[in-house]
C-alpha cells in the first residue's frame, strides 16, 4: 500500500496571522504537509476498477468503510476524495457514496 506522506513537503507556519492559534496551542508555528494533487478527470481509470456502492446509514464512518472494503481504516480518506466529500458531516443517512476498488490501482492512477 502506497503511504500517502511519502515524498510530500512539509511547511511550516508561523505567520503573525495565526499567532492567536499559536498561544492557544502553546506552540511557536505548525508544520503541515503540502496537499498533493489528485487527478481523476480521466475517464480510462473507471476502466480498470470496481465501483462499489454504499448507501450511507446511521453508524457509518468513512474509517470503517475502508477497513471493510480495503482491510485498512487509514484508507478512509480516499473513499472521501472519490466522492468529493470531504468529511462525514458532509453526508446524511441515505446518500449513495461510490466505493472503488482495488484501490492500489486507483492510488497508483492519482498520484501519476
Amino acid at each position: 500500500m502506497i503511504n500517502r506522506y511519502e515524498e510530500r513537503t512539509i511547511f511550516t507556519n508561523n505567520l503573525d496571522q495565526y499567532r492567536k492559534y499559536f498561544r492557544d496551542r502553546h506552540v511557536k508555528q505548525i508544520r503541515h504537509y503540502k496537499t498533493p494533487n489528485f487527478r481523476f478527470g480521466d475517464e480510462t481509470i473507471l476502466d480498470e476498477i470496481t465501483i462499489t456502492k454504499h448507501i450511507w446509514q446511521l453508524g457509518d464512518k468513512y474509517y470503517k468503510l475502508a477497513d471493510k472494503y480495503y482491510g485498512d481504516s487509514r484508507d478512509w480518506w480516499i473513499i472521501a476524495r472519490f466522492n468529493t466529500k470531504p468529511t462525514e458531516a458532509h453526508l446524511k443517512v441515505g446518500d449513495e457514496l461510490l466505493i472503488p476498488v482495488p484501490v492500489y490501482k486507483l492510488l497508483n492512477y492519482m498520484l501519476g
